[in-house]
């Protein structure tokens, strides 16, 4: 999830999501957006639950959810090792 939010406000943002549940990694960045966020779920269900728990933060302005799923890479050889 690519996320921006107040100016000022990335710390706090980052750190109320590091705590939702489904959340694997959440960094800020710079460029056209302010914080990047990795989420895992096993079902459709639970990432609409952790979603939907980061579009309640009041100081977050915009999002873009891309989602991967089975398409390989990194991120598929990542989840298999757990």
């Amino acid at each position: 999830m690519l996320l921006n939010c107040s100016p000022g406000s990335e710390s706090d943002v980052i750190s109320e999501i590091s705590s939702l549940s489904g959340v694997v990694e959440v960094n800020g960045v710079l460029g056209k957006y302010d914080i990047f966020v990795k989420i895992f779920a096993d079902n459709p269900d639970g990432m609409e639950m952790t979603v939907s728990q980061i579009r309640k933060i009041k100081a977050i302005s915009s999002h873009t959810l891309p989602v991967i799923y089975g398409q390989g890479g990194t991120i598929d050889n990542e989840i298999d090792e757990s």
